[in-house]
């Protein structure tokens, strides 16, 4: 909500390790979005996030994925 109020946007890439069971294991920001409060955010949003998990050969592997996450004020219509 500060963030919001202070009219803060930007986009947050994350590095993100998801475990065979789609659980994130670790998350790190790779590019920040020049506001420690959004990276701050997007982090924990991320944590709490279930993922299809990365396959092989058909079956379920450990991977890393880049995860950009957006803030953007506006007009929630459309």
């Amino acid at each position: 909500m500060m963030a919001r109020r202070r009219g803060l946007e930007g986009i947050v890439r994350l590095d993100v390790r998801v475990s065979v069971e789609g659980i994130p294991t670790a998350v790190k920001v790779r590019e920040s979005s020049g506001h420690d409060s959004l990276d701050e955010a997007a982090t924990t949003a991320v944590w709490h996030w279930k993922f299809v998990p990365a396959k092989r050969g058909g079956e379920p592997i450990e991977d890393t994925v880049v995860v950009p996450v957006r803030f953007r004020l506006g007009d929630d219509a459309g």
